[in-house]
């Protein structure tokens, strides 16, 4: 999809990898650069999808793998189409915290649903708008929860097979070209760093196709 100059960086990586942490600096480090940016989550980022984003999370809730999927695929298309096409038509910088990235990975590998039929959902629901750059951060499952807290979500609730399945639908995608693959359990303010230096570098060489 036609982004015109806006750019739009992802953040993955299974729950207490230290993604959002690193997602939330970078926002606020764009912003007091004078950057445009949209922050938003997934699910989440409106009231219909962080509606759904309750009802994922749900820990009292039983929901089975195919509804699961769809349920994160309706979330994305709202958010998609009424936030981050917009925004991205508008030249502005939108930076989530996941994306389409963690369905492969959650429901793809951890679920065991037909990886085809995900890519196509997911093509579905984004409107074909693919990241500009997604950092992945990687953690064994005992960093992962030593990291989470004391309350799980219904995903959080999963076993240690399920999140070392997902650990590796994550590690498996790091062959996309766009995908940088992090040590999560490297000193938190280096990540920032190199987070900091590649979204910078990206929104540089960005700005500069765009003025020739």
């Amino acid at each position: 999809m036609k982004k015109n100059n806006g750019i739009f960086i992802t953040f993955e990586g299974i729950d207490g990898c230290g993604k959002s942490t690193q997602a939330r600096w970078l926002n606020a480090n764009l912003k007091k650069a004078g950057h445009e940016v949209v922050f938003l989550r997934e699910p989440g980022g409106t009231p219909l999808s962080e509606r759904v984003r309750n009802v994922l999370l749900n820990r009292r809730l039983e929901i089975s793998p195919v509804a699961e999927l769809l349920l994160y695929e309706a979330a994305r298309a709202q958010l998609a189409e009424t936030i981050i096409r917009p925004a991205l038509a508008e030249g502005r910088i939108v930076v989530c915290d996941r994306y389409f990235d963690s369905t492969v990975a959650y429901q793809g590998y951890g679920r065991k649903l037909d990886r085809r039929l995900i890519d196509r959902l997911n093509a579905l629901a984004s409107f074909g708008i693919t990241p500009d750059i997604t950092f992945i951060f990687d953690v064994d499952y005992k960093t992962s929860l030593s990291r989470r807290g004391k309350r799980p979500d219904r995903l959080e609730k999963e076993k240690q097979a399920f999140f070392n399945r997902v650990r590796k639908g994550f590690v498996e995608l790091a062959s996309k070209r766009r995908i940088v693959l992090l040590d999560g359990r490297q000193d938190i303010k280096t990540l920032f760093e190199i987070v900091r230096q590649r979204a910078e570098k990206l929104i540089a060489q960005s700005r500069d196709n765009h003025a020739r």
